[in-house]
C-alpha cells in the first residue's frame, strides 16, 4: 500500500470519526428531556399545605433553587440572579434579571462574579425579562433581556462558565461586572484589563473568589465606578461590531493564574455548542444510571429533576493542578478532587447515600476533603447541627467505599464525640447526664435561642450508634460499647407522662410549660416542634416502640401525628408543608412516615409516602414549587429513593427499607456496571410481600448487597 493511500484512508477515518461524533453530540436527549430546572424556583402560597397564611410580605422558604447551568458536583454554578439576599438568587415570580453570577447552592449565601451584558442601559441596572423567552435544561439556560435587547445563552464546565450574548444593537455594547454584590456581604473586588480582549480580578467575601474572563472581541476600555466601594461596579466597553459577544470566565478559590489555566483546560478553543453538548452528555450519562418503565410524564419529570438537583452540591473547590485553599486559608495541593463540607444535617439523610450509589468517586473524594479539614483543625466537619459526617462517612465505609485512610478518619471522629469545644456543642452535658439540658425561660417564642437539647441529644445518639459501627468493624470493642450504650440516650428525651421527647433542665425536671405543637427553631427542638422529632431513633426502631408501650401505642401515636390539625397561629418559616403535625417542609420528621413499617403496617406507610409523592412535589399555579427547602438536595433525594421503591431509613447501615414504587419497573445500574432490577406487577399500593432474586424477603429491608451483585427485587401488592 503507498504513503499516499494510507493517508487518504486515515483521512477518510478522520472524517468519519468527526462525522460520528457530531452526529452523537445532536443525539436527542433522552433523560435531560425530563429535567424541569425551574422546579423548586417558584413560591409556595397554599395555606391548606403551608398549615398557615403567610405574613404581609413573606415568602416561604419552599424549593429555593436555581435553573442555572451546572455540571455535577461543580464549582461553577452559571445562573440569574433576580434579588440578592435570596435563597438561590432566582425566584420565579421576579421580572427583572439583575446578573448572572458563577456560584450558588440555594442557601442565602455564594451568588459570586455577577456579570451582566448591556445595550443602552441609561442609569438603570437590570433588564426585565419574560418566561416566554427563556429556556433551560441540564448544562445550560437562555434568556432574552428586553430593555437590552440581548439574547443570553449560557453554559458551563466544572470550573469556568460560557456567556453568549446577541446584541441587536452592533453599537454601544457593554458587560457590567457588579461586583460589590453577591449573596455574601462583599468586603473588597479588584478588577483590571488585561492585553487587548481579557479582565481578571476577584470578588472578597468570607473567601476571594478569582476570575480570569476573555472576550472574541477587543475591549475598548474599562470603565471603574468606586473600586472596593460597596456601590462600585466595572463595566467593559466592547469595540463595535456583529455577531455573538462570547465572554469565557474560570473560577478559582486560590489565585488569578488558576482561574486562567482553569478557563484554558476546560475550554480553550472548544466553541459554545461544544462545550454545550458535552454538559449534555455528561448529565444524560449520569440520568441514564436510572430508567424506568411506567408512570405518567409527570412523575418522570419529577423522578429525573430530582435526580438531576441531588447532584449540584457539595461543589468542586479545587483547581484543574489540585492546588485548593483549605481550612486553614492556605494554598494547598493533593492529589485527590477537594469539595466543600457537604450540608450534612440536611443530606445525612438520604442525599449523602444517593451520591454514593451513583458517584462513589465523588463521595470517595468529599469524604478525603473532609478528613483534610480534620487533620488540620482538630474536628471532623459538621454543618449546621449534630454530628453527622459519622452517618455519612460510616455509611459511605460500609456500603464499600473505602480506599481512604479509616483509622486516621475514625480517630478524628472519636475525637468529635468526646473532646469539648470542637464539633459537638454541650458534649460535656451529653456524656456525663445522657441528655443536653435546656434552660428554664419564661415565655419562649419560636426564635428564642438556647441549647436544641432533645434534638441534639436525639442526633448524638445516632451519631454516637454510626461511630460505633466503624469501631466495630475496626475491632475498638472498648469504643464500641461506650458508644452503643450513648447510642441509647434518644430514650433520657422521652417523657412517659406525654409520650413525646420533650426537653428537661440540668435537674433532671421537665421543661413547663409544655406544649408538643409549638415549633422552636433552637429552644429544645431544633427547626421543630416535639411531634416532628418523637419518631426520631433510625438505629433502634424496636427500643422506640417499646417505649410507647409496643406496636399498638406507637401505632395510635403514628396516627396522630399525621391527623392531629395544624395550628395556623403557629408560624415558623421553614416548618411548613403541614400533614396533621408531620412537617415534610423540614428534614427532621423525614423518616416518620416510613415508621408503620416497623410494626408490620407498610400499608399505611404506603398511603402516607403517596400522599407526598403525588401532592406535595411539583405543586402550585405552574407546578414549579415544591413543599419546603430543597436543602442541597435532600427534599430531591428523598423524592427519588421514595419514588423508586428503595429508602436508606438509617443512612449509617447498609441496607434498604423497601416500599412501593411509582414506576412498574426500575432499572438501576450500580457503579460497578451490575443492574438492579425492581419490578412491580399489578396496580396495587399495599405491599404483601417482597422477592428478591425469586425468593420471598423476610421482613422490609434489603441489603446493599445487592448493588455489588446486582439482582431483581419484585414487590408484590394488592
Amino acid at each position: 500500500m503507498t504513503t499516499k493511500r494510507i493517508k487518504t484512508i486515515f483521512h477518510l477515518a478522520i472524517m468519519i470519526l468527526v462525522a460520528c461524533n457530531k452526529i452523537q453530540a445532536q443525539k436527542k436527549p433522552v433523560f435531560t428531556k425530563y429535567v424541569n430546572t425551574f422546579i423548586g424556583t417558584a413560591p409556595l402560597t397554599d395555606p391548606k399545605i403551608l398549615g398557615y397564611k403567610l405574613p404581609e410580605g413573606w415568602r416561604s422558604w419552599a424549593g429555593l433553587t436555581f435553573p442555572g447551568s451546572s455540571l455535577p458536583n461543580a464549582m461553577v454554578q452559571l445562573s440569574p440572579m433576580t434579588e440578592y439576599g435570596s435563597g438561590a438568587g432566582y425566584e420565579y415570580e421576579d421580572s427583572l434579571i439583575l446578573a448572572f453570577t458563577h456560584t450558588n447552592k440555594g442557601h442565602w449565601n455564594l451568588c459570586n462574579i455577577p456579570v451582566l451584558p448591556l445595550s443602552n442601559p441609561g442609569a438603570k441596572v437590570g433588564s426585565r425579562f419574560s418566561h416566554k423567552k427563556e429556556s433551560a435544561a441540564p448544562g445550560f439556560y437562555q434568556v432574552y433581556l428586553d430593555d437590552y435587547e440581548v439574547n443570553v445563552r449560557l453554559t458551563s464546565t466544572l470550573r469556568a462558565g460560557f456567556h453568549q450574548y446577541e446584541y441587536k444593537n452592533s453599537k454601544g455594547r457593554q458587560i457590567l461586572f457588579d461586583l460589590a454584590k453577591a449573596n455574601n456581604k462583599i468586603s473588597n473586588w479588584n478588577i483590571e484589563k488585561v492585553g487587548n480582549n481579557a479582565v481578571q480580578g476577584y470578588q472578597q467575601t468570607g473567601e476571594k473568589v478569582y476570575f480570569y474572563a476573555s472576550l472574541n472581541t477587543n475591549i475598548e476600555r474599562l470603565e471603574e465606578k468606586e473600586e472596593g466601594a460597596k456601590t462600585g461596579y466595572a463595566i467593559i466597553h466592547i469595540v463595535d461590531g456583529k455577531g455573538p459577544v462570547e465572554l469565557k470566565i474560570g473560577i478559582s478559590f486560590v489565585s488569578v493564574a488558576n482561574a486562567k489555566e482553569n478557563l484554558e483546560k476546560e475550554i480553550g478553543t472548544k466553541t459554545f455548542d461544544q462545550i454545550r453538548n458535552e454538559a449534555t452528555g455528561k448529565w444524560e450519562t449520569l440520568l441514564s444510571l436510572i430508567q424506568v418503565k411506567g408512570g405518567t410524564d409527570k412523575v418522570k419529570q419529577m423522578l429525573y429533576s430530582c435526580l438531576y438537583r441531588s447532584f449540584l452540591w457539595p461543589a468542586l473547590r479545587s483547581d484543574v493542578n489540585g492546588e485548593f485553599t483549605d481550612a486553614k486559608k492556605q494554598v494547598a495541593k493533593t492529589d485527590f478532587d477537594y469539595y466543600t463540607e457537604p450540608s450534612l444535617w440536611d443530606t445525612y439523610r438520604n442525599k449523602d447515600v444517593l451520591l454514593g450509589l451513583i458517584s462513589p468517586k465523588v463521595t470517595l473524594n468529599v469524604i478525603k476533603s473532609m478528613k483534610d479539614v480534620g487533620d488540620k483543625k482538630g474536628f471532623i466537619p459538621t454543618f449546621f447541627h449534630g454530628d453527622h459526617g459519622a452517618s455519612s462517612i460510616a455509611g459511605a465505609y460500609l456500603r464499600g467505599i473505602d480506599d481512604f485512610d479509616i483509622k486516621g478518619t475514625y480517630e478524628i471522629l472519636l475525637k468529635n464525640a468526646n473532646v469539648e469545644g470542637g464539633a459537638r456543642p454541650y458534649i460535656k452535658e451529653y456524656k456525663t447526664l445522657g441528655f443536653i439540658p435546656d434552660p428554664d425561660i419564661a415565655n419562649p417564642e419560636v426564635e428564642t435561642k438556647a441549647a436544641a437539647g432533645v434534638s441534639k441529644t436525639l442526633e448524638y445518639s445516632y451519631d454516637d450508634y454510626s461511630v460505633a459501627q466503624i469501631a466495630k468493624s475496626l475491632g475498638d470493642t472498648a469504643n464500641y460499647r461506650i458508644l452503643m450504650a450513648r447510642s441509647k440516650n434518644y430514650k433520657n428525651m422521652f417523657d412517659p407522662s406525654t409520650r413525646f421527647m420533650r426537653g428537661r433542665l440540668a435537674n433532671g425536671d421537665w421543661i413547663k410549660p409544655f406544649d408538643p405543637q409549638y415549633p422552636y427553631y433552637e429552644y429544645m427542638y431544633r427547626e421543630a416542634n416535639a411531634w416532628q422529632v418523637s419518631f426520631f431513633a433510625p438505629h433502634d426502631m424496636p427500643g422506640l416502640i417499646a417505649l410507647y408501650g409496643g406496636p399498638k401505642g406507637f401505632e395510635s401515636k403514628l396516627d396522630s401525628l399525621f391527623t392531629v390539625p395544624w395550628n395556623p397561629n403557629h408560624i415558623a418559616r421553614n416548618i411548613e408543608t403541614m400533614v396533621g403535625q408531620y412537617c415534610h417542609g423540614n428534614q427532621p420528621d423525614h423518616e416518620a412516615p416510613f415508621s408503620y413499617h416497623f410494626i408490620g403496617k407498610p400499608e399505611k406507610s404506603q398511603k402516607q409516602l403517596d400522599n407526598i409523592l403525588n401532592n406535595l412535589y411539583g405543586i402550585g399555579e405552574d407546578g414549579l414549587a415544591l413543599c419546603g427547602m430543597d436543602d442541597a438536595g435532600e427534599m430531591s433525594a428523598w423524592y427519588v429513593f421514595t419514588s423508586l421503591g428503595l429508602y436508606p431509613f438509617s443512612a449509617t447501615d447498609p441496607e434498604y427499607l423497601v416500599t412501593v414504587p411509582l414506576f412498574d419497573e426500575v432499572k438501576w445500574r450500580t457503579s460497578n456496571g451490575k443492574v438492579i432490577t425492581i419490578k412491580k406487577p399489578g396496580n396495587g399500593r399495599a405491599l404483601t410481600a417482597i422477592k428478591v432474586n425469586g425468593k420471598e424477603n423476610s421482613g422490609y429491608f434489603v441489603p446493599h448487597e445487592l448493588f455489588k451483585t446486582g439482582g431483581e427485587i419484585e414487590i408484590v401488592t394488592r
